[in-house]
């Protein structure tokens, strides 16, 4: 039968501003996605437009930046095959299941020359969710957001908290950019915080907490 679905969150990200022409990052920033992750998402968010025209359907767009993180009791966390995120990656090293962390790229235009990034942790993002999804329902009127902290930190000021509330050295080296990598990426959640009442929770030595808690206790 058809299913009668006239709300839609969507789980867009920051990629699809691409190498932003401004930073920290809002919502009228202009997408120039440079990767395919980021195009794909930008289609999805043009059809979207095109359902309410067509068919009425509203949307509420998310746009996460860096989501991190597991749930404080260490219950449930990442666990991607291959893992490609900078944390968990990190946390494998200092837990010794990994030997060493490559760092893709030391030659950005940043102090420490290696990339930036805006982490938010997985349950402040499931609060946006809720809050979202309240709003479109409401107002039936459509809605996007740029989610993240409002902070950057560098892959090295990752690898130094990681170092730091594990305990653990952490080995790396240096490796070759990853192509379509922006050289910082900071989220402007304002109108998340003055439309829905969203703040974040957690910090990123929280974030850095419940993923080590979570990837201790996992078993594959």
């Amino acid at each position: 039968g058809v299913i009668n679905v006239k709300n839609i969150v969507f789980s867009s990200t920051c990629a699809t501003f691409g190498e932003p022409s401004e930073v920290p990052i809002h919502e009228l920033v202009e997408q120039k996605p440079v990767n395919p992750y980021g195009r794909t998402k930008l289609f999805v968010e043009e059809i979207l437009k095109d359902c309410t025209i067509a068919h009425g359907i509203r949307h509420a767009t998310l746009r996460y930046f860096n989501a991190a993180g597991a749930l404080p009791d260490g219950s449930i966390g990442e666990n991607h095959s291959p893992e490609t995120h900078l944390i968990p990656k990190a946390i494998a090293v200092a837990l010794g299941q990994d030997k060493i962390l490559t760092v893709n790229g030391n030659d950005y235009p940043t102090p420490d020359k290696t990339c930036i990034r805006d982490y938010v942790h997985v349950l402040d993002l499931a609060e946006a969710h809720v809050l979202s999804m309240e709003k479109v329902r409401s107002t039936g009127v459509n809605c996007d957001y740029n989610l993240g902290s409002e902070n950057g930190y560098s892959v090295l000021q990752i690898i130094d908290a990681i170092k730091s509330i594990t305990g653990k050295d952490l080995n790396y080296k240096f490796g070759p950019r990853r192509p379509g990598d922006p050289p910082r990426l900071v989220a402007n959640s304002k109108k998340a915080k003055t439309e829905l009442g969203w703040q974040t929770k957690f910090d990123l030595n929280q974030i850095v907490q419940t993923a080590y808690t979570w990837m201790k206790g996992k078993t594959i």
